[in-house]
């Protein structure tokens, strides 16, 4: 009869064991499904990047929906439209031959830029990245392979932007703190999730198609759209392998101070 009972409290105990495993177990599911369906509630449609131009060089229609989601989440795409403040940055994918002259003009000139790299441009051009944050310049994340973002998951973007960021800091010591989505595509989960890995997502306000080598030798067109287009507050989007733009940015710059604008950093950005 006492073994038949320690068998008994046996089978209870196990019971109670297998129970309180269920229960943890479950409990975990319905956690990992609340933080699902947290994330899974943003938005992931693709936003492509645009702007509808204004003459007499007042400020861009950004978008309705564009504005919204950059404001919502603390983003930079165009500033105070009372104050002549302009902000100049680079997109760097890959080294065409024109940056250094891009930094010795900056440097005459006394203007800091930003300028978006990717791990091709680091892994290629070391030096040149040295040079950007020794003179003093700001280098932010256009990630590792330049996909676009709504494409892959939260896990592929903390790989594409976290594996650059380390890259630069074990390198440089330098961290970097703004990141422009490749493409210009992005979402609301993807600038939500790119807040989180302590990115402020920067966008812009001016930019014409200056990153086609094959249209290149129109630096007349080139400075017409910079100078025609610049408004209080402008974002400007220039790229680095744009021959016309090495040869044009000494004579913009000097336009547009002409013009009473100042040129500031992001640090400096104003809303």
């Amino acid at each position: 009869m006492k073994k038949q009972n320690k068998i008994v409290n046996l089978i209870c105990a196990f019971m109670l064991f297998i129970v309180f495993i269920f229960s943890i177990v479950q409990t975990n599911r319905n956690q990992s499904a609340v933080q699902v369906s947290s994330t899974t509630a943003l938005s992931n449609q693709k936003i492509g990047w645009g702007i509808k131009r204004e003459k007499d060089h007042k400020q861009p229609d950004l978008g309705a929906k564009n504005k919204q989601i950059i404001d919502k989440y603390n983003g930079i795409a165009m500033g105070n439209k009372e104050k002549k403040y302009v902000y100049l940055t680079f997109d760097e994918g890959y080294e065409a031959g024109y940056t250094p002259k891009i930094l010795e003009v900056l440097k005459q000139n006394d203007v800091k830029a930003c300028f978006f790299i990717t791990a091709h441009f680091l892994n290629t051009q070391e030096d040149l990245v040295k040079q950007m944050i020794d003179d003093g310049h700001i280098v932010g994340n256009h990630t590792v392979n330049h996909k676009s973002m709504p494409e892959i998951s939260n896990e592929e973007i903390k790989k594409e932007v976290m594996d650059l960021h380390t890259a630069i800091y074990e390198k440089f010591k330098y961290e970097m703190k703004y990141i422009r989505p490749p493409k210009g595509e992005y979402s609301e989960r993807t600038i939500q999730y790119t807040n989180k890995l302590g990115y402020k997502t920067v966008m812009w306000s001016l930019a014409y198609d200056d990153w086609d080598e094959n249209k290149q030798g129109r630096e007349e067109y080139g400075k017409s759209k910079i100078l025609d287009n610049i408004h209080n507050g402008a974002v400007i989007l220039l790229h680095g392998n744009s021959k016309d733009n090495s040869n044009i940015l000494d004579s913009c710059i000097k336009e547009i101070k002409n013009m009473g604008y100042e040129f500031k950093t992001l640090d400096e950005f104003e809303r």
